[in-house]
């Protein structure tokens, strides 16, 4: 009889372990609760308008590239990269400041001497740094499983040297003195569910894996890359299940053994799962035996922020929005502590804007723009009414871009929705509404953090944000290759 693997959620490292497994010589059933697949990754398409419901940045592209060889076949017969120039635009909303970063390093310098000659220097010394630690955080480390104590004691010495005891921005604030690009360089780890004030430098090694694979975007959007990996899954005979929600893991002592999908049971020799890991032990997993990660201790441990995405179109163009825009508010350490600590939704904000239309016509209709913007959020740890105030808290963001940036942007709107922290909680099982299940700082981290193989029960895994090597489409992505890796050494 054949091997038989179930997957069950169908985002990035879902699709990612389902086409692993195939090629490990297993039947795969995948099971998705949405009626697409892609989980954030998801799209909504509106009056002609197209919208990627969540990543929208495609680094490292030869992660893609490997799950379509593994079958012999090539991505560029599927989905499209272009690359992208600038990577982001940043706006400093205090003084009116724009910082173009940018493929061309010279470029990248000459735009940081218009805030600090002297950074010029320190900026290259953070590359050179950034580097040292990719090549240890990602080439070493982010392939490989964290569920042994003594591996990850042995790995102690190299993150010392590279001073993984430092936050993001207190790395970045060593080589850099102008404050705002500080502010530039230390924001990433925002994109993967980290406050860069406390996320572990290792982080910082997402500066060189852009230099060294750039920046690129999926024409038709990041559906169009979902929508290629569903093809390939379909000539590799994967079985897909939507609307199919898993309300169980099935055990048997200390065994996984199925899962229950409405009533149904389904059995499989492996369960993998695509889930948010604190959501999962909480509420799928009904034994006495679940002692490693238990309700009270996953309720205790520090969760990414939420999110609060704006989805619009306008009937014009705007001509001068690049592809990705980081538009920074006034508060920058005093924002996020509000945002991570206090949990308190503030007055103030910074966003992250999309405007795939620069680059990709085909996203809106004919002489119309489509964008989505992203306001980080405290998580649900604390309730909060957004079912009251989300429709306040749009028009309040609308309202900045216009002021700013998009000149009379709510007359030209054509198309507007959003979705909050309690759209995370209900879509996605996300526990809290967490944008990326557990923060990315260092006590939940490789070895601290949900393991890709359980501590509990044999023959259960974990893919996706909440293990490791983490959050961002390259370590979801990354963590299927993690998941082959221990399955060919059991």
């Amino acid at each position: 009889m054949n091997k038989t693997a179930i997957v069950v959620g169908s985002g990035f490292g879902g699709i990612s372990a389902a086409l692993r497994m195939k090629a490990m010589g297993y039947d795969v059933s995948l099971f998705e609760k949405l009626d697409q697949l892609g989980g954030r990754a998801r799209v909504f398409k509106k009056s002609g308008f197209t919208f990627d419901a969540g990543p929208t940045v495609i680094t490292a592209p030869f992660l893609f590239d490997e799950l379509f060889k593994l079958f012999k076949k090539n991505r560029k017969n599927y989905v499209k990269f272009v690359s992208l120039d600038p990577w982001y635009r940043f706006y400093f909303s205090s003084n009116k400041k724009i910082f173009n970063y940018s493929a061309s390093l010279k470029d990248t310098e000459e735009e940081i001497s218009k805030f600090n000659a002297e950074d010029v220097k320190g900026y290259k010394n953070l590359l050179d740094f950034s580097e040292k630690i990719f090549n240890v955080g990602f080439e070493q480390l982010s392939f490989v499983p964290f569920h042994n104590f003594f591996f990850m004691i042995k790995q102690i010495p190299k993150l010392i040297k590279l001073k993984s005891y430092l936050s993001v921005y207190k790395l970045v604030s060593k080589f850099i003195k102008n404050e705002q690009i500080r502010q530039a360089f230390s924001i990433q780890p925002l994109l993967l569910g980290g406050n860069p004030i406390a996320t572990t430098s290792i982080y910082n090694l997402i500066h060189f894996l852009e230099r060294k694979w750039g920046v690129h975007y999926a024409l038709g959007g990041t559906g169009q890359i979902i929508k290629a990996f569903e093809k390939l899954m379909k000539e590799e005979k994967i079985s897909i299940n939507k609307n199919s929600e898993v309300t169980e893991i099935l055990l048997q002592d200390k065994k996984a053994i199925g899962i229950k999908v409405s009533k149904k049971k389904i059995y499989a020799d492996k369960i993998v799962l695509n889930t948010d890991p604190a959501f999962t032990y909480k509420n799928l997993i009904n034994s006495e035996n679940n002692v490693k990660w238990n309700k009270k201790k996953v309720e205790k441990m520090d969760y990414s922020m939420g999110l609060f995405v704006i989805y619009f179109g306008t009937s014009i163009l705007y001509k001068n929005i690049a592809h990705h825009t980081i538009w920074m508010g006034k508060r920058y350490q005093g924002l996020l502590k509000d945002i991570f600590n206090n949990q308190i939704l503030a007055d103030d904000f910074s966003l992250y804007l999309h405007r795939p239309t620069a680059t990709d016509k085909s996203m809106a209709p004919n002489n119309c723009d489509c964008f989505y913007v992203l306001s980080p959020v405290p998580n649900l740890k604390k309730s909060f009414d957004w079912k009251n105030y989300g429709k306040i808290y749009e028009k309040k963001i609308l309202k900045a871009l216009e002021d700013t940036i998009m000149p009379n942007l709510t007359k030209n709107l054509k198309v507007c929705f959003h979705m909050s922290p309690n759209d995370f909680r209900k879509d996605y099982n996300s526990l809290f509404g967490s944008g990326f299940s557990i923060s990315p700082i260092f006590k939940q981290s490789a070895w601290f953090r949900f393991h890709n193989k359980s501590e509990n029960f044999k023959n259960l895994y974990f893919v996706g944000a909440g293990c490791h090597p983490g959050a961002g489409v390259p370590g979801v992505i990354s963590s299927a290759k993690v998941l082959e890796n221990i399955i060919k050494n059991e």
